[in-house]
């Protein structure tokens, strides 16, 4: 790359950054004011988390900006990483399940919005009856993790919710993302997702990309991004349509199509396909808040005490997590069997297969 190109790549990634700053620490001054459903949570909260939520501050709850609900079970104790945590809504949820002893690491790019985190950072330590506050708020570059010493293999979980869309070097943030997990840690995360690559020129639109449009990417574009970074097999977990309910927005970029889409992935050497070993999976029914079912993704919904057959990505899956504890692995991978006989379209209704 040229000198004279990498400052404009610089520049136009600054120009950006500067742009959500605006809209997110100026623009908005809260959820009403939204001119799409992109930055709106559609997913049914759990009703675990509802009854955490009506605990928070309600400012923080006014400043949400999120496009789903990307909070894993089992992460009591756990070390929790949410990237663009801007008002502090996930963070203080996570504060709770993890409890006093996991720890919440929150990150933005936006300060006013962080600032309304750190001023009621103390206020929830004592709604949840904690010694102290769990939660640490750092202002920052979320593709530049390790600047806010955020060491590799040090993370359980991270989580981020319609923000990764706003980042300029989405390769880069999603690299740092698979150094500071640990073996086995999961992402877990909501983004608006478009159904093809759109004109790098809508950058340049403040409300465009401020609304969570301009900066999504082509999903299958992201599949190959993780696929380069070594993460073999993303799962979907929820999707909703996203409904561009400004007459100016629609005709601006109402030529793509976009979802909020929740994903999981594992940092596990999986396999780029799923391959059959003749393994069953059984639900145990001990997740906290799911005592009969558990939806690892959108075609994966185990039954407690019911055994699945799984194919080894799946197989891999719960065993190298923090979900070892809540299934029974049947079987190994010494017989390989082919491929498996895999259902991606089926609805999650239909438990009996994998993949």
């Amino acid at each position: 790359m040229s000198m004279n190109l990498e400052q404009d790549v610089v520049a136009g990634a600054e120009e950006q950054q500067s742009a959500v700053r605006s809209y997110y620490g100026e623009t908005l001054q809260s959820s009403r004011d939204l001119r799409t459903t992109a930055c709106c949570s559609l997913e049914a909260m759990p009703e675990n988390l509802r009854s955490i939520l009506v605990q928070l501050h309600p400012e923080v709850r006014e400043r949400f900006y999120g496009c789903g609900s990307p909070l894993p079970p089992a992460v009591d104790g756990a070390i929790v990483l949410d990237l663009g945590c801007g008002s502090g809504r996930d963070v203080y949820l996570l504060s709770k399940l993890v409890g006093e002893q996991g720890r919440v690491i929150g990150v933005d790019m936006t300060e006013r919005q962080l600032a309304v985190a750190e001023r009621h950072r103390e206020w929830h330590a004592q709604a949840f009856g904690h010694a102290r506050s769990n939660v640490t708020l750092q202002l920052g570059d979320l593709a530049d993790l390790a600047a806010l010493g955020i060491a590799d293999g040090s993370v359980d979980v991270v989580v981020s919710n319609c923000v990764l869309n706003l980042v300029p070097d989405k390769r880069r943030a999603f690299a740092e993302i698979c150094r500071v997990l640990k073996p086995g840690g999961e992402l877990y995360f909501s983004d608006v997702f478009s159904d093809r690559r759109l004109p790098r020129e809508l950058l340049a639109d403040p409300v465009l990309l401020g609304e969570c449009l301009a900066g999504a990417l082509y999903v299958e574009d992201f599949r190959r991004l993780l696929g380069e970074l070594g993460v073999a097999d993303a799962r979907v977990c929820a999707r909703s349509p996203i409904a561009l309910t400004d007459a100016a927005i629609e005709q601006r970029i109402g030529f793509a199509n976009f979802e909020s889409i929740t994903w999981r992935a594992f940092k596990l050497p999986l396999e780029d396909r799923c391959e059959d070993y003749g393994q069953v999976a059984t639900y145990l029914g001990s997740l906290p808040g799911h005592p009969h079912r558990f939806a690892l993704d959108d075609h994966h919904l185990f039954e407690s005490g019911r055994p699945v057959r799984v194919c080894g990505n799946t197989a891999d899956m719960l065993a190298g997590s923090r979900y070892v504890a809540h299934f029974r692995i049947d079987g190994d991978k010494r017989k390989h069997f082919g491929l498996f006989d895999c259902a991606p379209a089926a609805p999650a209704s239909v438990a009996a297969s994998c993949c």
